[in-house]
């Protein structure tokens, strides 16, 4: 069952975030900004799906035109206005639940959410460095489209400042592949 993330699911999220991308990548206050930037016209494009009581994903996103661009990002290559534009911070699955769709699945309910936030098209940050590339690979055939290759993006940023990468440790040089999906 996929439904809108709401608080009571903090706790798992943050676990199974942490487990899958590293220590420290979520914590309730961060988590609590990015649900709260993911809600616009009374809509959530961030959600959860629940088996049973059991976590085995989530997706983030910002809605558009509530999210900062930053030099992270390459507006003038997307060829859409930024501010119909919405962000996909993370997908995450669970690693009993993976090969099943459960990815698309959740990417698509965020992809409702936000056209009927404004969006016609949402950007993202792919971990290149994902098992098998498996990131980039479910973007793409979602008709997600390489923008830029962006190396060490998640090196200690503000955002993710006691981020300890589950493949570099603590000063992590993953590649962030900014990709855009128009929706």
């Amino acid at each position: 069952m996929i439904i809108p993330l709401a608080p009571k699911h903090f706790d798992a999220v943050i676990a199974l975030g942490n487990q899958v991308h590293g220590d420290g990548y979520l914590d309730e206050k961060s988590l609590a900004h990015i649900v709260e930037l993911g809600h616009k016209n009374g809509i959530n494009s961030c959600f959860v799906a629940i088996d049973k009581q059991h976590l085995l994903g989530f997706r983030l996103c910002y809605a558009p035109g509530q999210w900062a661009i930053d030099k992270w990002c390459s507006p003038n290559r997307w060829r859409i206005e930024p501010e119909k534009v919405g962000y996909f911070k993370c997908n995450t699955v669970a690693e009993e639940a993976r090969g099943q769709g459960l990815g698309g699945r959740l990417l698509q309910a965020s992809i409702s959410a936000l056209t009927q936030q404004g969006a016609a098209a949402g950007v993202s940050h792919l971990w290149q460095q994902s098992p098998n590339n498996a990131a980039v690979k479910y973007f793409t055939k979602a008709g997600g489209i390489l923008i830029k290759e962006h190396p060490n993006r998640w090196s200690d940023t503000d955002e993710h400042p006691n981020y300890v990468c589950i493949l570099c440790g603590s000063n992590c040089h993953c590649v962030a592949c900014e990709m855009l999906l128009t929706f």
